[in-house]
């Protein structure tokens, strides 16, 4: 297999299976140490190795007494360029330097230079020249300036705010995401996705992100013309910011533009998806991406399959059962047997292929419906509808 090659994020499970999948060796330092990525390979966690504490800063301490010459990080240290830096001392970093995500993390920056190129970008204010008042004719967002995956998204209206909040005009469409690889000039997309955001049955609220399917559910003339403004968009992102290796654009499709609603300059959460509907090997395309070449791939606008995944979220404090049979059931990132979930936390991770989107996405909240009875059951309990 190699040397290994060190991978570090909130979650590293799904960035171990592509690895692993593609025949790398590969040291999983994450948050959780579920039990499908124990299985997988060497991993280290914060909840299970390092008695719960410090975070990211914890991980990062903890991968400089691993010996692996490289080190791809996930979600998670995008916002923290100062230990992508310290994971880098000594090793290859296969990914963006601390440069690249200063600049393209900041919203200002980022904005300027997409509306330089005649992209769409909402209009955002950071909080020191936000308006006092939310001008009326238009619907904003408050978002935190270094938040991931929804968290922390709230409705806006006015009023006083945090230095780390900005307000980010709503675009109303489709919340997409484009997953793209780069060689720090041009990019190729390889593929998108319909964002699940706030999904009740999921658990989810307001505007946290619960999974993705690919393709969008979207006509095929939709689907193309959506494929046709991601392409330069993620090519402006590339020679622009110097962007290596995979990368995801959020994004809203009005049915007319797509609009840059973030740039996350790492491996994004739909690419197990991608990777199953358009058949091609991302781990290995991040490699090649972070080696200064692009792949040569070219994936097809419309799959011959789809694929999702669902995060399904504990909407009360829940204690699981015998969890050692879910990774047979299609199921991932699988807690440990009778470990306790609070409130408003990642149970798991469900995974289905298709024939379409809509397939998809109504296999996954038939299953999560029906695993959430499960735990139920396990406990013994009625919860709350």
């Amino acid at each position: 297999m190699g040397e290994p090659i060190l991978l570090v994020s909130v979650s590293a499970r799904m960035l171990a299976e592509l690895g692993v999948r593609a025949g790398h060796d590969v040291v999983a330092l994450d948050r959780f140490g579920d039990l499908d990525l124990q299985r997988l390979c060497q991993s280290v966690s914060v909840l299970r190795d390092l008695g719960g504490r410090g975070g990211m800063a914890a991980l990062v301490d903890a991968a400089e007494e691993i010996p692996a010459p490289s080190v791809i990080y996930g979600a998670g240290l995008e916002n923290q360029p100062g230990l992508v830096a310290r994971l880098a001392s000594g090793r290859r970093l296969l990914g963006c330097q601390r440069e690249t995500l200063e600049r393209v993390r900041d919203p200002a920056v980022l904005g300027a230079s997409l509306r330089a190129a005649g992209l769409a970008y909402p209009l955002t204010f950071g909080a020191r020249d936000a308006p006092r008042r939310a001008e009326r004719s238009r619907r904003w967002l408050r978002k935190p300036v270094r938040g991931g995956g929804g968290r922390g998204v709230r409705e806006w209206r006015g009023g006083a705010l945090d230095r780390e909040v900005i307000v980010q005009e709503h675009i109303s469409g489709l919340a997409c995401s484009a997953a793209a690889v780069a060689d720090g000039r041009s990019a190729i997309v390889l593929g998108l996705s319909e964002q699940l955001i706030g999904h009740r049955g999921l658990g989810a609220r307001g505007y946290a992100w619960c999974g993705n399917l690919v393709p969008p559910r979207l006509g095929e003339a939709q689907r193309r013309a959506l494929a046709a403004a991601a392409r330069p968009i993620c090519a402006h992102l590339a020679l622009a910011f110097g962007l290596r290796g995979l990368f995801g654009v959020d994004l809203v499709w009005d049915a007319e533009r797509a609009w840059v609603v973030e740039v996350n300059p790492r491996p994004t959460g739909s690419l197990e998806c991608v990777e199953a509907a358009q058949e091609v090997g991302v781990f290995d395309a991040h490699l090649e991406g972070c080696g200064g070449r692009l792949p040569s791939i070219a994936p097809a606008p419309t799959p011959r399959r789809a694929a999702g995944k669902a995060i399904l979220f504990a909407t009360t404090d829940v204690r699981v059962g015998d969890t050692r049979g879910w990774p047979a059931r299609g199921i991932r990132d699988v807690p440990h047997p009778r470990e306790r979930i609070a409130a408003g936390h990642p149970i798991c991770t469900l995974v289905s292929i298709q024939k379409s989107p809509d397939a998809v996405l109504a296999e996954l909240e038939a299953r999560a419906s029906a695993l959430r009875a499960e735990l139920r059951d396990c406990a013994g309990i009625r919860a709350p509808a």
